[in-house]
């Protein structure tokens, strides 16, 4: 019965309801995401001892909306800048592994690897020719 009665309300909820319940929620997943992004910076931050992150974690489980605005406006810029170098730096991991990973393939630095194993004795003239076949193929 009490099912029947939440799903008839459902029905007849009106426009201007529907329209509040969804910008109530965009508020609401706003609001999470900013508290997400705090709860990250907070343990991003390396200059920040142990003692203070979890100051700012009780206090944003105590009292979340004020302390979230606090840490925004007071740690703000510091945010920023930690976001940035966090991007920068899986940009610069993702560009060292696909390089690392392209020459590897690279015919020539196969050529050259196998080049050097000759020299060094541990392949021999005929390897040294397989491996060039196959790396030109």
């Amino acid at each position: 019965m009490v099912f029947t009665r939440r799903r008839e309300r459902l029905i007849r909820m009106g426009f201007w309801e529907f329209f509040w319940l969804m910008v109530w929620g965009f508020f609401f997943i706003m609001y999470l995401m900013v508290l997400f992004q705090i709860v990250v910076d907070i343990f991003r931050d390396s200059k920040m001892n142990g003692w203070f992150k979890a100051i700012w974690v009780l206090a944003l489980l105590v009292v979340p909306v004020i302390t979230a605005l606090i840490y925004i406006i007071a740690r703000g810029k510091g945010m920023n800048q930690r976001q940035a170098e966090a991007a920068a730096g899986a940009q610069q991991a993702t560009e060292d592994y696909i390089r690392s990973v392209a020459t590897a393939n690279d015919p020539a630095s196969q050529i050259a690897s196998a080049k050097s194993l000759l020299d060094s004795g541990a392949i021999s003239q005929a390897e040294f020719d397989q491996l060039k076949a196959k790396a030109l193929a």
